[in-house]
């Protein structure tokens, strides 16, 4: 099969883009980054550099494809970071439409039944939307919970406050998602085309607290003492400006997403759902390969 993968070379599209490749299938990779082309000649797939804000680019890329998976890259300059989500989802179902692809798999997120929810959440259910108004094409919209990824960014935290926190408490459950679980939901659906209509597959590997995730994290990198912490918006906002993060990234992505697992309101139709969701790894596995990624920056 032709298969176009967006997402460049991230955590999720390069393990896919490898598989797919292995399985036999031709695989477009779409790349803003020139630098990235070796690299995806390298795993057997054809580059194609361009920006997906670039309507015409997004369908040249989209164009002979039997089925596409779909991304939305973080963009750390816009000033309207939701508008930007919507754009692009809204720009990817035109160009499905106009080039006839038939097979769609979506990465969007826990939280996206919501019209209005916080963080990027209202924005994927508004691009689910325009996706599922595509007549005659088969979506599937994955939507993991918090990545385990996400926890290198508190390494220096770890090394020098020997604490580990959010804008909630350490009692808030939080679904957790490895991105090599997504990628495989991603290969198999893509695969097999196992997939029909308009679909919604959860994808967690664990449900853990704040304080169980300290507690784990802390006895694999040896600092049994590790504690969760939970800091008022204002405070992790500064810390994230402070680390790098722009304003836009800080609020969408983390304030409020930790305002939302607060409120209970991002968590609502998973907990639904969570017998039908699929994962894999756990926290215990996930924290050997945090252990090695610590011990790597000391």
């Amino acid at each position: 099969m032709k298969i176009t993968v967006t997402g460049s070379l991230g955590n999720i599209s390069r393990t896919l883009v490898r598989a797919l490749v292995l399985d036999g299938h031709d695989v477009k990779a779409v790349t803003s980054k020139a630098e990235r082309e070796k690299e995806i000649v390298s795993l057997g797939a054809r580059p194609f550099i361009g920006s997906v804000e670039d309507y015409e680019f997004i369908k040249k890329a989209f164009a002979g494809s039997d089925a596409v998976y779909l991304m939305i890259p973080p963009n750390h300059q816009v000033a309207d970071l939701k508008g930007y989500i919507k754009k692009i989802g809204i720009q990817y179902a035109q160009a499905i439409q106009e080039t006839g692809v038939n097979y769609v798999v979506n990465l969007s997120s826990i939280g996206a039944h919501l019209e209005n929810g916080l963080g990027p959440t209202g924005s994927n259910y508004y691009v689910e939307s325009a996706l599922n108004g595509l007549k005659g094409v088969h979506v599937l919209h994955l939507r993991p919970g918090m990545f385990f990824t996400n926890f290198y960014g508190a390494i220096p935290m770890i090394m020098h406050q020997y604490s580990l926190g959010n804008n909630f408490s350490g009692l808030v459950n939080i679904p957790l998602t490895h991105p090599r679980d997504i990628a495989k939901e991603a290969f198999t659906s893509l695969k097999n085309l196992s997939f029909a209509g308009k679909r919604v597959q959860y994808i967690v590997s664990d449900e853990k607290s704040g304080n169980e995730i300290a507690r784990v994290l802390g006895k694999a990198i040896g600092r049994p003492d590790l504690n969760w912490v939970e800091f008022s918006d204002e405070q992790l906002l500064q810390a994230l400006l402070h680390n790098g993060f722009s304003e836009q990234m800080a609020t969408v992505y983390m304030i409020e997403i930790g305002e939302a697992l607060r409120e209970g309101s991002f968590m609502e139709d998973y907990n639904k759902n969570k017998s039908l969701s699929t994962g894999g790894t756990t926290l215990l596995e996930f924290s050997k390969e945090f252990a090695i990624h610590y011990h790597s920056q000391r």
